[in-house]
């Protein structure tokens, strides 16, 4: 099986390492040539163009920004689209573009699966991160050897659509996480707390999460490098809030989400790194959220394992 890869950014480039390590034959496209030329130094093929990648592959993967750079790339493959070509949407997207996207190939006469990722750079680097794979049963089927191969907990969530639903819902519940534990951290450092000891407790107790089992370690070394914007946060929550406002949901903790993205933004750039969000906490009270031992990215200590499909219980 010849696999393309469309998006070697944060996350894309280490989904696309996967592929290469597990022996695939890997085509690779990216709008930065230093990327490329970095994976067809080892040993990838340089595909060319969104189209010609769709020419020479089985399967292509795009693994992108916005749901507008994903609208151009497939609407530039279609034209090469053919029976048993196969697009995998690996990004956080709007749940009503990837199904139109996937009309649109499937007209074509290939398959189209909605199976964006869940779990972390650190993760997508060793194969162990989450996919949820939104397409019809036999489609799953053919695809899953790829999927176990890029993740290790493989769900197979319902139609095109179903998993793009799903996966702006988990980051939704991970950025709350992420504004609680920055907020309990503030408050702890404020009533004199040490800041290891705190991580600790909060770790053993009720008041864990896998955002602070991960991000709080970078967070309080300082390096808040977590490989993932505060602008794709924001594109992410408002995806959750636009699905609760298109269901007539009233939430109350969303909006103000939202808002607190949107003024980080505007201090700290649409590119600063999502946890330095804390800083609009250390500011105003003068405090650093800092402790030693900690370490400057997250990285992934469980062993690549094989993948599997996880099953709900019915």
């Amino acid at each position: 099986m010849k696999v393309g890869f469309v998006g070697l950014g944060s996350v894309g480039a280490k989904l696309a390492g996967s592929v290469l390590r597990n022996g695939f034959d890997l085509a690779v496209h990216d709008l930065d040539a230093d990327a490329v030329a970095g994976f067809v130094a080892r040993g990838a093929q340089d595909g060319g163009s969104p189209a010609g990648l769709m020419d020479m592959c089985d399967v292509v993967i795009t693994c992108l920004p916005s749901p507008a750079a994903c609208s151009a790339v497939v609407e530039a493959m279609l034209p090469s689209v053919r029976a048993g070509k196969i697009w995998l949407e690996m990004s956080t997207t709007d749940a009503d573009e990837v199904q139109r996207l996937a009309k649109a190939v499937q007209a074509a006469g290939g398959m189209a699966v909605d199976c964006p990722v869940s779990g972390g750079c650190h993760r997508a680097a060793t194969g162990n991160i989450s996919i949820f794979a939104g397409c019809d049963r036999a489609t799953f089927e053919a695809v899953l050897p790829i999927l176990t191969t890029l993740g290790r907990r493989v769900l197979h969530t319902g139609p095109i659509g179903s998993a793009s639903t799903l996966k702006v819902m988990t980051n939704y519940l991970a950025t709350a996480n992420l504004l609680s534990v920055c907020e309990a951290m503030v408050t702890m450092k404020a009533a004199g707390m040490d800041m290891a000891t705190t991580y600790e407790a909060i770790k053993i107790s009720s008041g864990t999460s896998f955002v602070h089992e991960t991000e709080s370690q970078v967070i309080l070394n300082g390096s808040r490098n977590i490989g993932f914007s505060m602008g794709l946060v924001k594109k992410d929550i408002g995806l959750f809030q636009q699905i609760a406002e298109d269901h007539d949901v009233p939430l109350e903790i969303s909006p103000m989400m939202v808002k607190i993205f949107e003024e980080g933004i505007a201090r700290y750039g649409f590119d600063a790194q999502s946890d330095d969000i804390i800083k609009r906490l250390e500011e105003p009270t003068g405090l650093s959220i800092t402790a030693p031992g900690f370490p400057p990215e997250m990285i992934d200590d469980e062993p690549e394992e094989p993948g599997y499909e996880v099953t709900p219980p019915r």
